[in-house]
């Protein structure tokens, strides 16, 4: 659990970063810093094949994507805390999803294992871990649920990606708690259905 009085912190900065100052961001990322790392380290932790993009690299290019993203106009800022690391994970999705094509394309090929949707927490810090492979197939199958249910995809990216628990995906989405559940059940067993088809 965050210390409150450095949550207020970040939020002021997220908001200050918002309304102009350029600053903010810079001054935020040493309060972020062990977050971030620790969410780089639970979405790159289960994916084998991971061996040259390092947790600290991971952190900084998601750092970089999210300091470029609120300085154009439609990055639109971060709302507070939760909202920033949900915007966070899903910056290191994408960049995990990039680079496993970069991977894939390279070897044309390989072994494919499924992913198991059936887990616990749909968590991805399985120690063998899936494979890159799996990655792109869940990326795509995950841009095709948005385009159904974008609520459902953001729980997803959440979840999934975030490790977040029912609770912080319910601040980063802004619904309540049985709504989570709710659509991370039915997210789970839609993503189950493409996936196996």
């Amino acid at each position: 659990m965050p210390d409150p009085h450095a949550t207020a912190e970040v939020t002021r900065l997220l908001h200050a970063a918002q309304a102009g100052d350029d600053t903010a961001l810079e001054r935020l990322f040493p309060l972020v810093y062990d977050e971030l790392r620790a969410l780089a380290r639970r979405q790159r932790g289960g994916w084998r094949g991971q061996q040259t993009l390092n947790t600290t690299a991971l952190v900084h290019e998601a750092y970089l994507r999210l300091q470029e993203g609120a300085s154009t106009a439609e990055g639109g800022g971060f709302e507070n805390r939760a909202h920033f690391l949900g915007v966070a994970a899903k910056a290191m999705r994408h960049i995990l999803v990039d680079y496993a094509r970069r991977q894939q394309a390279q070897k044309r090929g390989g072994d494919q294992h499924r992913v198991d949707l059936d887990a616990p927490g749909l968590s991805i810090a399985n120690p063998d871990g899936p494979a890159l492979t799996d990655l792109l197939a869940l990326d795509g199958a995950l841009d095709r649920l948005a385009e159904r249910d974008a609520r459902a995809a953001q729980i997803v990216e959440c979840r999934f990606f975030a490790d977040m628990t029912i609770e912080e995906t319910a601040a980063v989405v802004g619904v309540s708690t049985p709504t989570v559940k709710r659509s991370w059940r039915m997210a789970q067993a839609w993503l189950y259905r493409e996936m196996q088809g």
